[in-house]
């Protein structure tokens, strides 16, 4: 699906590791929250609190998660799981927009 319908948005925008990754916050009617932004070519490592869903909206990368030794490359359409309390490194060569679903 390319739209999230019936959310509210959180107008100011979360920026991380120097502007290489933007993001703003969603919330939903049931109360869940995502996140909706992209990341621009860089290596980062994200740690997260509680459990996500990262699936990935356009674009390619590589990632690798907390005590994982091989990459794994993810591209439009697909999505990868990060447990909570947990990290994941990502690597992108061009732009990758994605959405970030929590719990």
């Amino acid at each position: 699906m390319s739209t999230i319908q019936n959310v509210t948005v959180t107008k100011k925008s979360n920026v991380y590791f120097d502007g290489k990754c933007i993001s703003h916050t969603l919330l939903l009617a049931d109360g869940s929250q995502k996140t909706v932004g992209v990341i621009f070519p860089s290596s980062l490592t994200f740690n997260t609190g509680r459990p996500e869903t990262m699936e990935i909206v356009s674009g390619l990368c590589r990632v690798r998660l907390a005590n994982e030794t091989e990459w794994k490359a993810y591209e439009d359409g697909q999505q990868f799981e990060v447990a909570a309390n947990s990290s994941f490194e990502i690597e992108t060569v061009d732009q990758v927009d994605y959405v970030c679903h929590f719990g």
